[in-house]
């Protein structure tokens, strides 16, 4: 065995640390637990070699796996994303990984000798010493003295510890920072035998009388309400889910009077409730028959290849998806299908539980840590050969892997916010690549770099121009709303053939979406004597009146306010509410149409993994008349009822400051048309707009993608944007506006003093969004030619920037940025 192993450890630090090998065995592309600094964490072993280090190395402290956890093609992708995607290696790996379920991180926590003093003269001499701080911060830091003096010499976690006097993490890093308290990090591996914690509803002898239950406060109430809903047995994580505003202390209390009981069992994972036993059968059509056979002859010849699927709405790309797996898992290979959100995942899973049984398997980031763990594990050991998830299940470790499919490829939810920042997409053309998998891309609405590649002949084009059973595309009618007011003198949210249209399909007994892609009741809270708007107090952004709650929210940080009723500048009471979002969209629709059912898909209605499949299945089933919703309604959905969609703002992205705003726009119209008519009866969609003569929405009431693209790439390759050169964002941050404008100073200095052949620097300047989550925001936006160039340029620029002690968290890099939000 060699004495030193490189270590991948989840730390915003570009490089692997050396390790003294011990008496541990690690593997290649297995994890180990390491100390680091004054903790502990898990790493994926890189390397294993006998030169030494030129510090004292520290030892592993065990190896989890004795066998990798990665093999060499996933290995070589992990690598691949960090050196494109300009991220830590041991980032990346944890992104990859989802089973942190399996180290348990545990803080113990003592009293040391200083503390022992304070904890002394705060009995004897009283808080006087310490004025500065409230009385309640005494008393929670005598508190938390006083329960590690009780204890002795014995060490108390961190979770006993906060639950028994309510000290904050805030409360504890202080007084560690003192060297009051002093604290272990004492991580460890969980047991391999995957469980979950359960709770349990004890069966009382009687019910509760009256007196009895005013001894429960209204939190412990909550919880056994949920308990018996659940039929009297919840997982603790689903519990804590649903019940988010409960302390998890709460728990422990019902426990403690014998209310409730705990219990661990075997891990059981269910697909979906929407699945059935009955196989699904598909009739293909001509052109379904001959797209199916390309994609088949790409996955048999055995080697990497791309092939971009563009079929219009309703064309039944789904049924060739499906078809080409059953093909692959017939030859003992393996697939993966991945979908944009969450949301389209039961659905998806359903459709392969039917047709591929066990054989599936899901990963998204909705599920628990455990539920997480036990996917990729009976993946990782050939239990589940077909993979569905969102953009993590890229990394899924199938065997053999055969066939990779990106539904809905353009959609940008593939594009993941936080480091690192990949494209799920480009991701799974590299996994192909590496692996020797077919790859293909599908939509109705292709990313014009996607299209730019097919017609180039980097992707294989195959193309399905009508739908299934010769349906024909819905009719689109714009409704100009400049017109509308001219001719009704209001400001309406409906036109008025938008509501004629919702009445004769009530009268009809069909179903109808509208979309307004904006959730919240009015979009911004104006004072009418000053002008004042209510602002979020961590973002340059303002604040969305939510009505139901009632609240005020910022939709970026998630700040809330309750609804004011003066102005909290001014004092004036003439407070205004201006705009609309899908809450008051759902309200108005109800008062024009009392007798409708009407339902509402939005982030404020969809809490849960399960509140999507829901709704979605009350319009299937024709329980819902109307359906109103923010975009997420306008992917993916089969629902044969729906003959009208209303669109109530069809071109409010179109003034954003955003190069990709067109694309966005006629993507969002394409898809959401495409949701009508799916069935027997044609369908129909109003377009309202106040631009009517902007040519995504002219293309888009024509389905003409290939004009709006030919169009749209045109404008690009004037203007220098992609598909014709690589694009990158840094974006510059920090709490404090003088930091963030030094640090932008200082490389923007750099940018005018240094020569970047090919490459071309533009910036620094205030981000659209100057604010974000407390962070000021300064940009850089960059574009070359050649994505090397543009590489080199960036780890240049990160490189001066650490010189200059500009802190690697204070920089994001966001190479192919889609927004510059």
């Amino acid at each position: 065995m060699p004495e030193f192993c490189d270590v991948a450890l989840p730390v915003p630090l570009e490089m692997t640390f050396t390790y003294r090998v011990g008496e541990a065995t690690p593997v290649v592309g297995g994890r180990v637990l390491v100390p680091f600094r004054t903790t502990r964490l898990s790493g994926i072993v890189t390397a294993l070699h006998d030169t030494p280090p030129s510090v004292k190395a520290k030892s592993v402290i065990i190896a989890i796996d004795a066998a990798p956890v990665f093999d060499e093609a996933l290995l070589k992708l992990g690598n691949w994303i960090a050196q494109y995607y300009i991220a830590p290696i041991g980032e990346v790996f944890r992104t990859m990984l989802p089973l942190m379920a399996e180290v348990k991180q545990q803080w113990m926590y003592t009293i040391t000798e200083t503390g022992h003093t304070m904890l002394y003269e705060s009995a004897t001499v009283g808080s006087s010493r310490r004025s500065k701080k409230s009385v309640d911060e005494q008393m929670l830091e005598y508190e938390v003295l006083n329960h590690l003096a009780s204890a002795g010499e014995e060490a108390v976690r961190e979770q006993t510890l906060r639950s028994a006097t309510g000290a904050k993490k805030a409360t504890l890093a202080d007084m560690l920072r003192k060297k009051w308290i002093a604290r272990e990090d004492t991580s460890h591996i969980r047991d391999a035998s995957r469980t979950v914690r359960v709770a349990v509803l004890r069966q009382a002898p009687a019910p509760p009388d009256a007196k009895e239950a005013k001894k429960l406060n209204d939190n412990q109430q909550v919880l056994l309400l949920a308990l018996t809903v659940g039929g009297g047995r919840v997982r603790i994580e689903e519990m804590h889910r649903s019940c988010s505003q409960v302390p998890r202390t709460t728990l422990q209390t019902l426990v403690k009077r014998g209310l409730v009981e705990i219990v661990e069992e075997p891990a059981d994972f269910s697909v979906s409730s929407m699945h059935s036993k009955e196989p699904l059968g598909f009739t293909l059509n001509v052109s379904q028959k001959s797209a199916l056979e390309k994609v088949n002859a790409a996955v048999e010849a055995g080697k990497f290849s791309v092939s971009l699927l563009h079929g219009v709405t309703g064309s039944g790309k789904t049924a060739i998806y499906l078809s080409a797996m059953q093909q692959v898992l017939a030859a003992g290979r393996a697939a993966v299908l991945l979908v944009p959100e969450i949301g389209l995942t039961p659905a998806a899973a359903a459709n392969l539980y039917r047709i591929f049984g066990e054989q599936v398997a899901i990963l998204h980031s909705a599920l628990s840590n455990d539920e997480r763990a036990e996917q990729w594990h009976r993946i990782h050991n050939g239990d589940a050969r077909i993979v569905v998830g969102t953009r993590s299940a890229v990394f899924a470790p199938v065997r053999d892997l055969a066939l990779i499919v990106v539904d809905e490829e353009h959609d940008s939810s593939y594009k993941q916010e936080e480091t690192p920042r990949y494209n799920a997409r480009d991701v799974a053309v590299m996994r192909g690549k590496l692996s020797g998998a077919a790859v293909v891309l599908g939509s109705a609405t292709p990313s014009l770099e996607s299209f730019h590649n097919s017609q180039k002949g980097k992707y294989a084009l195959i193309e399905l121009r009508d739908r299934v059973e010769a349906r024909p595309m819905p009719e689109v009618e714009i409704v100009d709303l400049r017109q509308e007011f001219q001719q009704t003198g209001e400001d309406q949210i409906f036109s008025r053939r938008l509501l004629e249209e919702l009445g004769q399909r009530l009268v009809l007994g069909e179903q109808a979406i509208v979309l307004l892609n904006r959730r919240g009741y009015s979009a911004v809270v104006l004072c009418r004597s000053c002008g004042e708007t209510v602002q979020c107090k961590n973002c340059a952004i303002a604040m969305t009146h939510h009505k139901g709650s009632p609240r005020l929210e910022c939709h970026y940080c998630g700040y809330r306010l309750p609804v004011p009723h003066i102005c909290p500048k001014c004092n004036s009471e003439h407070i205004y509410f201006l705009g609309t979002g899908s809450e008051k969209v759902e309200d108005r629709l109800h008062t024009a149409f009392p007798q409708a059912r009407i339902g509402r898909l939005d982030r404020d209605t969809v809490r849960g993994r399960h509140d999507f499949e829901r709704v979605l299945n009350q319009l299937n089933a024709g329980e819902l008349d109307i359906l109103v919703g923010t975009q997420m309604v306008a992917k993916g959905h089969d629902i044969h009822g729906v003959t009208l969609v209303g669109v109530v703002g069809a071109d409010f992205a179109l003034g954003f400051p955003d190069f990709r705003a067109a694309e966005r726009t006629f993507q969002l119209l394409t898809q959401v048309a495409g949701r009508a008519g799916r069935g027997s009866t044609p369908g129909k969609v109003i377009l309202q707009t106040f631009y009517p003569e902007h040519y995504a929405i002219q293309f888009a009431q024509q389905h003409d993608f290939n004009g709006f693209a030919a169009k749209e790439l045109q404008y690009r390759r004037w203007m220098h944007y992609p598909p014709f050169t690589a694009v990158a964002n840094l974006l510059i941050r920090s709490d404090k506006l003088d930091l963030a404008l030094r640090y932008s100073g200082d490389i923007g200095k750099w940018v005018t003093n240094t020569r970047m052949e090919g490459v071309r620097v533009m910036g620094p300047a205030a981000a659209p969004i100057s604010r974000l989550k407390r962070d000021y925001r300064y940009h850089f936006v960059l574009k070359a030619q050649s994505r090397e160039k543009l590489n080199a340029v960036l780890r240049a620029l990160l490189n001066h920037a650490a010189e200059r002690e500009i802190p690697r968290t204070n920089i994001i890099a966001d190479v192919d940025a889609l927004s510059l939000l």
